[in-house]
Order: structure tokens, then sequence, then C-alpha cells
């Protein structure tokens, strides 16, 4: 806690706002992170567990609101038992969709919950790079503001050997400048006149070739309710699963807060599980599935997750 603290003082002290503190670790330090949720760590991962090892720690998973953690299924093969495993958590603590997610060729040391998987010691510097774009009228200016910050965090730790590096993904929050979405209109297209243009794919090339120390994940985040303003394309229907899925393809990290009514087909989810291995070992990238419910909510009602990452809305079928 000392050692992260220093590099949060240090942050500050160079005007960045540091948001939350996480750690990452595996489940042989369990007890470890329990006893640091209670010192402000605000997220707590035991990185990516196997379906049998899953089932033993949720009943750690559901007492402490700050651990998480992901399953690998890139070479699994994929059952009802693992659906399976989405349904009890939905049923027991629904709350805690949020701190879970599938994955397929993980990439380590990504400071992005609940994907994220400890490799070795150090710290990673994340961003929520979209809050440049506020002053921003084209996309080759915020491009350029990114490449700016990267480099000054760079700069900033250049001598600190824990320092592991930064993951320049896009991680959208809420709206306005914050909102992905809202720049994209800024620029002048609809969200669905966008994604058929070069601009994700000209946002990852630069986010992973123009980062001077890049680590993590490094792509497109598209979480359906944590960008409010994506979350309303939703409900409008623009922002479907095969077109989260066609995004993620090409630029995206694969699906994440994504909306699923209690009484959705169980085996709807694994199709769409076995959909996102095929394509990730395809094209040997990594890809995510995180699904959110509230417990209650059933498709064509409308969610009351209370928590303020997420935007309430109409859930749709799948």
């Amino acid at each position: 806690m000392q050692r992260l603290d220093e590099v949060v003082k240090k942050m500050e002290q160079n005007n960045f706002q540091v948001q939350t503190k996480r750690i990452a670790s595996t489940i042989d330090g369990l007890d470890g992170l329990a006893k640091l949720s209670l010192e402000g760590i605000e997220y707590a991962s035991v990185g990516a567990l196997n379906l049998e090892q899953s089932y033993r720690f949720l009943p750690a998973f559901y007492a402490d609101k700050a651990l998480s953690f992901n399953i690998d299924l890139a070479s699994a093969e994929i059952t009802e038992t693992h659906g399976n495993l989405l349904q009890e958590i939905i049923k027991t603590n629904a709350y805690k969709t949020f701190n879970f997610a599938y994955t397929f060729n993980n990439a380590p040391s990504s400071p992005y919950f609940p994907s994220a998987k400890y490799e070795k010691d150090g710290f990673v510097v994340g961003l929520q790079p979209t809050d440049l774009s506020g002053d921003c009228n084209t996309l080759e200016e915020w491009l350029n503001k990114m490449e700016q910050v990267w480099r000054e965090i760079a700069e900033l730790f250049i001598d600190d050997q824990n320092f592991l590096g930064i993951d320049s993904s896009i991680a959208p929050l809420f709206k306005g400048n914050s909102s992905f979405v809202n720049f994209v209109r800024k620029l002048g297209y609809t969200f669905e006149h966008s994604v058929t243009t070069d601009m994700y794919t000209k946002i990852t090339k630069h986010i992973k070739e123009q980062n001077p120390k890049p680590i993590g994940l490094c792509g497109m985040m598209l979480p359906c309710l944590e960008d409010f303003e994506l979350a309303t394309e939703y409900e409008n229907g623009n922002f479907s699963i095969e077109r989260n899925v066609y995004l993620s393809l090409h630029s995206g990290l694969g699906i994440d807060t994504y909306p699923i009514g209690i009484d959705e087909k169980p085996e709807r989810v694994i199709e769409i599980l076995k959909l996102l291995q095929s394509l990730s070992n395809k094209y040997n990238k990594p890809m995510s599935a995180r699904f959110v419910s509230d417990g209650k909510a059933k498709i064509n009602d409308r969610s009351d997750f209370q928590n303020q990452y997420l935007r309430d809305c109409i859930i749709r079928a799948l």
C-alpha cells in the first residue's frame, strides 16, 4: 500500500487525477487481497480461474465487494456448466456480475477489471482517455493528445524499475466528454454510420503503435452500460450483440457490461461464448464477455442495477 500510495502521489503532483487503485494477484493471495480491500483498494482480482476453482471461490467472491475474477475459456470445451456459473452469480448476488468475466487469450498485466490477470510484480497505468477529447474537433487531435499523455507518464516513471507500462485501452464512461459515442457525434457521425468507417481501426492502430511502453490489452473497450450514450444506442437497437462482436473483432476487446435478462435462454449465452472463443483463437486476439444483471429484470423490463457505473435501461434479448 505504501508503494502504491507513492505512485499515486507522484501522479497527482503532476496534475493527474487518480480514480481508483487496483490490485491484481492470484487465488493463492486471496487472504491478502481481502485485507487490502479494507485499506482502500476498490478492485482486487484473483485473476483467471478454472471452472472448479471458480465455484470454490464464489463464497469469498460474494462476501467482498472488491473481489473480482475471470474464467479463461480459450482452450476449454464450453458446456452448459460454464453458462451455469453466470446464472449462479445472477441468482445469488447479481450485483457481482459486474466483477466477473469470461476471457479468451487474455493479455496479462492489464489494470482493467475483471479481466485483469497477474503476471509479475510492478504497477501499470490505465487511463480514461475519452476525457481528453473535450476540445478536439478531429480524430487526429484526440489521438495526438493521448500520445502526449502516454509520453508524459512514461517520462515520469522512466527510472522506476517497478513501472511495467501503460495499457492504452480506450475506456469510456458516463456521458459528455467521457463518452466515446459523444465524440463520434461531435465528429459528425451517427453511431451506426461510424461502425462502417475506418475510425475504430485508426484508433487501435495508434494506441498500439504510438504507446511508448505498451502492456496489457491496448484495445477499444465498448462497455455497453458504462458509456451512458452507448447505452442509449443499445436501447434504440443500434448496439446488438452482433454489432458488438463485429467491432470487437477488428478493434475491440469483446462484450462488456452487456445487459442480460434473468429469463434469457442459457443456451444463447453458450452460443455467444463459443463464437467469441472461435474468433479469439482464429485471430489470436484477447476477447472477453461480461454480462450484467440486476437479478430481477427480465427481457423488456427496465433494469435497476443500483450501480453508479451502469446506466439503467430496457433489456433486450441477446
